[in-house]
């Protein structure tokens, strides 16, 4: 497992009661464009220590998980990526919900569905990571758990319009990611990683808040490095999952069509609440 297992944490120590992780699964298993992986234990529901986000396929993701796993309390895995996917074609019931606010700001939601081969295709490698993961995926009971180990999905593009106002209105989703050259502004990279280190200093994660700000200061940031910071996100969505008032987030969707988790703004929820309600899905 030589190169799987985090190394030591930044700080704290390692009987911290609960952990919190979020992975960036980049959906398919391609061993040359893997996603990212990074965690924080907590204890007393303050940070303890931090393992920086790195490079992880789904082998890799299991190592890591089963290595900073809580040993006596709550694990916690924040993944984005689809878990629940029945429907055969099209997109599921909760991405037209993210859709009508996360295209609003001029973002896009990639569908899910199981003609996707590779992705959710019955031989897909998400299939077999949940498996061999075995964890519980009901995210309330994930909100106040003591023990085990638990999974929700989260999606960081629609955290985003929660995490900062600015990103909040038309056509204005922030353009980080490196790979789509034609669209990416180096200030919206130095923003986004600027508005993760402001949560996570806001939750007293100070060593996490320190990665996102050298994050800000990378100059040519590439792919890989966008992998990371999205797996910072959705570490982000965990904590304000489990340490947040309940109304700072929202749950859209149900366990048995698709859901995700996300933080929610006062105008994000006035904005998705009706959406979800006139198709009828469950949204709080």
């Amino acid at each position: 497992m030589k190169g799987i297992l985090p190394s030591s944490p930044c700080s704290g120590d390692d009987m911290a009661a609960d952990t919190l992780i979020g992975f960036d699964s980049a959906w398919t298993d391609n061993q040359k464009a893997p996603g990212a992986i990074c965690a924080l234990m907590m204890e007393g529901g303050q940070p303890k220590a931090f393992y920086a986000p790195r490079l992880s396929n789904f082998n890799d993701a299991l190592a890591f998980i089963d290595a900073v796993r809580s040993p006596t309390g709550a694990t916690l895995v924040a993944l984005d990526q689809p878990t629940i996917v029945p429907n055969l074609t099209s997109m599921r019931p909760v991405e037209r919900v993210a859709a009508s606010l996360v295209s609003w700001m001029g973002g896009g939601v990639q569908p899910s569905n199981r003609g996707k081969v590779g992705m959710f295709c019955d031989s897909s490698p998400i299939w077999g990571f949940l498996t061999r993961l075995n964890a519980t995926e009901t995210p309330e009971e994930a909100r106040t758990a003591t023990t085990g180990l638990h999974l929700m999905e989260v999606f960081p593009a629609l955290a985003l319009a929660s995490l900062e106002p600015r990103f909040f209105k038309r056509l204005a989703a922030p353009r980080y990611n490196p790979a789509r050259s034609k669209t990416f502004r180096i200030g919206d990279w130095q923003l986004v990683s600027e508005v993760a280190a402001r949560h996570f200093r806001d939750f007293g994660a100070d060593d996490a808040a320190a990665w996102c700000t050298a994050e800000a200061e990378r100059t040519t940031p590439k792919k890989a490095d966008q992998d990371r910071l999205d797996a910072m996100l959705c570490l982000l969505v965990a904590m304000r999952w489990r340490l947040a008032p309940r109304e700072h987030s929202m749950m859209a969707g149900t366990l048995e069509a698709g859901y995700m988790v996300f933080p929610a703004s006062i105008d994000v929820r006035a904005r998705i609440a009706p959406v979800a309600a006139a198709r009828g899905i469950p949204a709080r």
